[in-house]
């Protein structure tokens, strides 16, 4: 079993952040987190033959595991600001709605809180393509886990 990532040396910053997020599925999607902070986070990521349907659209998998990622990577964010109380925020549902197929191109999604708890986070993801046209939107619940340990 590989071993987990040790997050504490990681900055809040788009470079550590892409960097620390492309040893996974991330990297696989090629998705850059472009902005970051307590209360927003924003990331893009170029859609490649990869990760199409066999129908020649994006694959609305990608859309989930984008809208978790950036919803996840906001919640940490926000728990391990300066003053925060630590730990790590891990997604316990996810519901996207896919609005409009998508085939090329440059997509942009932005995570901004709908609740920030002690316990849970809810985090909305919305993705947009290079028209600012709605491709996707997401609602991401996420379970705060180590906080102020």
């Amino acid at each position: 079993m590989p071993r987990s990532i040790d997050v504490t040396s990681v900055r809040a910053t788009p470079e550590d952040l892409t960097e620390l997020n492309a040893k996974g599925f991330d990297g696989v999607v090629g998705l850059r987190v472009t902005e970051v902070s307590p209360d927003r986070v924003r990331g893009e990521w170029t859609v490649e033959p990869l990760l199409l349907q066999a129908t020649g659209v994006l694959h609305g998998g990608v859309h989930c595991a984008v809208i978790e990622s950036l919803a996840s990577t906001a919640g940490w964010t926000w728990l391990n600001r300066e003053g925060g109380p630590g730990g790590v925020a891990l997604g316990v549902a996810n519901s996207t709605d896919f609005i409009r197929a998508t085939t090329t191109g440059t997509l942009t999604a932005e995570a901004t809180p709908v609740h920030r708890g002690r316990q849970q986070q809810i985090w909305q993801v919305t993705v947009s393509d290079e028209q600012q046209r709605l491709i996707a939107r997401g609602q991401v619940r996420l379970q705060n886990v180590g906080v102020g340990a």
